[in-house]
């Protein structure tokens, strides 16, 4: 199986990562739901190092809850525990030397082992109360972060509608997904990893979203129901190392 998604490259924009990757996990049950936002509302929460990526002009945020599983490190089994969990991701579009990628501002997760390993790593995860149900193509989603320090939170239904598709060169879909690098700041230093699966096969989506908190600077902190959003089945993704940015 790893070999079959190292061997699917023609949808990359750039070479695979160097290197041996380092763990893989498989994404399920996807919502990517988008916000166009003007550059200036996104720009400011930006890292040093990092320029905005935009579409025709504009900035797009992503709010992403799926549930992760088949955890595994390279060479071993599937890891005791962690090898599923629920998470929830807001992210921004991002370019730095060439390289198209995303940047998090925020990565929810309902373990705490989880959540403590990848804050080790750079990325900003935080600790929440999550839960996933799926009934008849239905999935209700509910995330609560815990600790009160930065609020968090997301509740609502989502479900696929209409045919599968791969998105088409130049088009939105295609400019949000292909990304397969992602770009971490802590301590004044930026970190970069890079990412590979086997091209998007989506649905479009519908999401009623009853209250979402997640990022300060959208507005009132909800993205708008008329924005596009998108549904994928399955991706199985390989994940290289984090590495600190030269």
């Amino acid at each position: 199986m790893f070999q079959d998604i190292l061997n699917s490259t023609a949808h990359r924009n750039s070479p695979l990562p160097h290197g041996p990757w380092l763990m893989m996990q498989q994404w399920r049950q996807i919502l990517f739901m988008h916000q166009r936002l003007p550059q200036r509302t996104v720009e400011p929460h930006l890292p040093p190092g990092l320029e905005l990526d935009t579409y025709e002009g504009d900035a797009w945020i992503s709010v992403i809850p799926f549930r992760v599983s088949k955890v595994r490190l390279r060479g071993l089994p599937p890891i005791p525990f962690l090898n599923s969990f629920l998470q929830v991701n807001v992210r921004t579009y991002v370019k730095r030397n060439g390289k198209r990628g995303v940047y998090f501002f925020s990565l929810d997760a309902d373990k705490l082992p989880a959540v403590v390993g990848a804050r080790v790593a750079t990325l900003p995860y935080y600790y929440a109360d999550i839960s996933m149900k799926m009934r008849d193509g239905t999935v209700s989603f509910r995330s609560e972060r815990k600790g009160g320090k930065q609020p968090g939170f997301l509740s609502g239904v989502y479900q696929p509608t209409g045919e599968r598709f791969y998105p088409e060169k130049g088009s939105l879909e295609n400019w949000l997904l292909k990304r397969y690098f992602l770009w971490t700041y802590k301590n004044g230093k930026l970190y970069r990893c890079g990412i590979h699966h086997k091209k998007w096969e989506l649905q479009q989506a519908e999401a009623e979203m009853e209250q979402q908190v997640l990022a300060p600077f959208l507005y009132n902190g909800v993205i708008g129901a008329d924005s596009p959003a998108h549904y994928a089945a399955c991706q199985t993704t390989l994940i290289w190392m984090i590495r600190k940015e030269g």
